[in-house]
């Protein structure tokens, strides 16, 4: 793939490469080209092998499935103005079905609410051609890879970040609002949103559930709105740590800071 539209481009490293991230991120002209790229990665040996053992002691429920087990990119329209960030695809559910938060209790809960505020097609998500669309929502994450017990190391997270830096700065002129859903995923937005060109306050904010802070119009860019949320994992809903009024309240907020309308023209 020529990203460069030259004559003779540069060379990517291999694929399992600490260095792929980085330069085929950042070479990257579109979320069509970055997410080529991504789902080729194999710059964490620990969960490219995890993600394909998963693929090969399939749950008996899902013995039918052939698992995508590769990286998976992020999914929503190209044009969004709204961003949420998760954590990491499940083992059983994006790693299986391809798509991030598609297949597992999670998504089950995040699109429900995001249908709830008129952000979705449809309320459930089962595989890649179910019909469902977003609307002005891009859904990613920090990391790519289904990783043991839900559980990235700092250093995958690092590896990773260039997919996330480079999805950011491809949405950068039309986003104007991001979902962190969880402390990690907040911790891992911010410096990604510095890295992309955005002006992140020094002390980090601190995430909290219902957390908002204001990036400063930069470059150009409108200001950037960032929401945070408790993840919707079943220990935090079903403990009530996160209820499904919650998760819309939140939604409903960044739709608002969007500047998002459902197909009815309204959000709420």
């Amino acid at each position: 793939m020529d990203v460069t539209g030259g004559a003779d481009p540069p060379t990517p490293p291999n694929s399992g490469e600490d260095t792929y991230p980085s330069f085929c991120a950042g070479r990257s002209r579109g979320l069509g080209e970055l997410d080529a790229y991504l789902t080729q990665c194999r710059a964490c040996p620990r969960l490219v092998a995890w993600r394909e053992q998963v693929a090969a002691n399939r749950r008996p429920a899902f013995q039918d499935w052939e698992y995508w087990a590769r990286p998976v990119p992020g999914f929503g329209p190209p044009d969004a103005s709204l961003a949420i960030v998760g954590l990491a695809p499940a083992a059983h559910g994006g790693n299986r079905t391809g798509r991030m938060f598609t297949g597992d209790a999670s998504g089950d809960f995040l699109f429900a609410a995001l249908h709830a505020v008129g952000l979705a097609s449809r309320p459930t998500a089962t595989h890649r051609d179910d019909g469902l669309e977003l609307y002005g929502v891009r859904v990613t994450a920090p990391v790519h890879c289904a990783p043991p017990q839900n559980r990235p190391t700092p250093g995958e997270r690092d590896t990773c970040r260039p997919w996330l830096t480079a999805e950011l700065g491809i949405l950068a002129p039309g986003l104007r609002a991001v979902v962190a859903l969880g402390a990690f995923s907040w911790q891992a937005l911010l410096p990604a949103l510095g890295a992309a060109g955005w002006r992140v306050p020094r002390p980090l904010p601190v995430f909290g559930h219902g957390a908002r802070v204001t990036l400063p119009a930069a470059d150009g860019r409108p200001d950037l709105e960032i929401l945070g949320s408790y993840h919707p994992s079943q220990r935090n809903t079903f403990t009530g740590r996160l209820t499904f009024d919650m998760l819309v309240e939140v939604l409903d907020r960044a739709a608002e800071a969007a500047g998002l309308r459902g197909p009815e023209g309204s959000s709420g």
